[in-house]
């Protein structure tokens, strides 16, 4: 299975996958968080944040759940991922691909911004769904309502998904 949280900046992605990652760890379930900066790190940060540079950089992150799924690992993907296409061509390639968006106000990102990275980047490079691309999901799994629901109330509603669509052994 492959848990694919998405939304923009200051949604919780990696927050929740922290937390879920801990769940699976405490269940003996093989699992790896993988995170769009990281990704980013591990090629030497070579792709800026244009359209074209995020496409790359979600290629290696699809091929790196796919391999993550077809051996057997419980991936969990942190990334934005603001390109419909590319969430259709991993739905599409990997077989346990679940798609759960983060929705999250841009304002209150922009307020908040745990990061920094409205307030380090803007005018400076495109933020996906500020002067870059985000495109609304056409057809997540799962839509939570992040600035609604507590970071426990959301990270519940994602476990509660997962073992209603896999069973209690996850």
């Amino acid at each position: 299975m492959i848990i694919w949280l998405i939304g923009i900046s200051g949604a919780g992605k990696t927050t929740i996958g922290r937390k879920l990652q801990a769940y699976f760890n405490d269940r003996k379930i093989k699992n790896y968080l993988l995170d769009g900066d990281e990704v980013r790190d591990l090629f030497d940060r070579d792709l800026g944040y244009s359209d074209a540079a995020r496409e790359a950089n979600i290629k290696r992150i699809i091929l790196g759940a796919y391999l993550l799924d077809r051996n057997d690992i419980v991936g969990i993907v942190c990334n934005i991922s603001p390109l419909e296409h590319l969430r259709v061509l991993a739905r599409k390639k990997i077989m346990g691909y679940n798609e759960i968006y983060l929705k999250k106000d841009l304002s209150i990102s922009i307020k908040n911004d745990v990061k920094g990275i409205y307030r380090e980047n803007a005018g400076k490079t495109q933020i996906a769904g500020m002067d870059g691309t985000f495109d609304e999901p056409e057809h997540p799994d799962l839509i939570l309502e992040v600035d609604q629901m507590t970071e426990e109330e959301t990270y519940e509603a994602v476990v509660h998904y997962i073992t209603a669509k896999y069973g209690e052994k996850y």
